[in-house]
């Protein structure tokens, strides 16, 4: 599907963004384990997570839904063997966690992923996993592979990177292996897995940048999960970007190690204030009101990578419209996503008349630039890119073209219906 974007004049109104993925495939995959029936609300609908949940019904969990926002898992039989391979789509968390939580199951199953995914390195959680004793058949650490189930020793791994994935599938093993297992990270990545393990009774402990689990039981206790911040993120740079805008996204999940979108557009000048902060399920939520600002340039480097590495993307349409010159440094793991996102991002926001330059590890953006639009924009399988490249087509002085913009329906299907709700052509 190719669309036009237009420039528009102001967005006003108000908007409830939808479930937080992160913490959807957690729900779904953690459910499994628990040896009981509970109920998961206001949980995401994209593709990806779907894939997670098909995956969990393969491996013999009932689900049924009461309706589109209330799912009930029943995971009271042992998980089984599946009869079939285990399609993860398009989704690096689902399969990264899922190696984890299916290595120390007494059960062999085969995994496989789109064309993306299966160009994405593996290695990462494949390592750890198999100094746990973890046995894979593989090649090249890349989809598609098989898991023969086995029993898992305790390890302390000292991660070279701050990977929540790569942490959780550790964390994930260690729930059936035999000792006490610890993971170690340079910088904190998002806490998602530690907090819902505590909330549904695991015997864990986190001290500061080290999380250490012991062999647990997973209670069945109900789970709500909150609006995704980095849905929300497209929504706050569109309003502090677009001309006259004022909105309010209901429900959006603030968890410190996901917030990093908040704190740099603050830093940037951006008009962004937190209304009725509360706790759903073990996770922090608020109301986020956001105004049309004088963005002003920033350096983005260091510990705070992890806490918006998935934002960059819309930070880097940001940067185009900040006075001064705004460096970001340190994210080279962006290279490792659906795309190359460093070099996409740059090759498609030059094609609009911004000042960027691509970097090993990052950009150099100037600006303040008038985005010209009259391009036609890829967006290379990437719904991130996709959803960046449409808030930068809001602003552009001539229309733009993104083609294959059906991508965004891996994690945001609702994306295009939420933005026509503040939209003033």
């Amino acid at each position: 599907m190719d669309i036009t974007v237009n420039k528009i004049k102001s967005l006003n109104g108000e908007i409830e963004i939808p479930a937080d993925k992160s913490i959807t495939h957690r729900a779904f995959m953690f459910s499994s384990l628990t040896k009981g029936k509970l109920k998961v609300s206001n949980f995401s609908k994209g593709a990806d997570c779907m894939s997670t949940l098909k995956i969990i019904q393969q491996l013999g969990c009932k689900v049924e839904f009461i309706n589109e926002k209330e799912v009930i898992i029943d995971a009271t039989e042992a998980l089984k063997e599946p009869a079939e391979a285990l399609d993860c789509g398009n989704s690096g968390t689902t399969t990264r966690l899922m190696m984890g939580l299916l290595a120390g199951q007494r059960i062999n199953s085969k995994m496989f992923g789109d064309q993306s995914l299966s160009k994405r390195p593996m290695k990462r959680v494949i390592a750890p996993l198999e100094q746990m004793g973890a046995n894979f058949v593989h090649q090249d650490y890349k989809l598609p592979l098989e898991i023969k189930g086995t029993n898992l020793k305790a390890i302390d791994y000292n991660s070279p990177l701050a990977s929540a994935q790569v942490k959780s599938c550790i964390l994930l093993a260690g729930l059936n292996a035999e000792g006490e297992t610890s993971f170690t990270e340079p910088y904190k990545s998002r806490n998602h897995t530690e907090l819902m393990f505590e909330y549904m009774g695991a015997d864990i402990k986190v001290e500061g940048t080290k999380v250490t689990i012991k062999k647990s039981q997973l209670k069945p206790v109900d789970i709500t999960v909150c609006g995704d911040i980095s849905s929300a993120a497209f929504f706050m740079v569109a309003a502090l970007i677009v001309p006259n805008s004022d909105i309010i996204i209901r429900n959006v999940g603030i968890n410190e190690t996901r917030s990093g979108i908040i704190d740099v557009l603050k830093a940037m000048n951006g008009d962004i204030q937190l209304l009725n902060e509360r706790v759903i399920s073990n996770e922090k939520v608020a109301d986020i009101r956001v105004r049309y600002s004088n963005l002003k340039a920033t350096t983005i480097e260091g510990e705070i990578i992890p806490r918006l590495i998935d934002e960059i993307p819309i930070i880097a349409i940001a940067a185009t419209q900040a006075e001064g010159t705004t460096i970001i440094k340190d994210a080279q793991d962006l290279r490792n996503k659906e795309a190359d996102r460093i070099t996409a991002v740059k090759t498609e926001v030059q094609k609009l008349g911004a000042d960027i330059e691509e970097t090993p590890d990052g950009f150099i953006i100037k600006g303040k630039t008038e985005l010209t639009g009259d391009a036609e924009i890829e967006c290379y399988h990437d719904h991130r890119i996709a959803m960046s490249l449409y808030v930068a087509g809001l602003i552009c002085k001539k229309p733009i073209k993104i083609n294959e913009f059906q991508w965004v329906d891996i994690s945001f299907p609702e994306f295009l219906d939420l933005m026509s709700k503040l939209t003033i052509s």
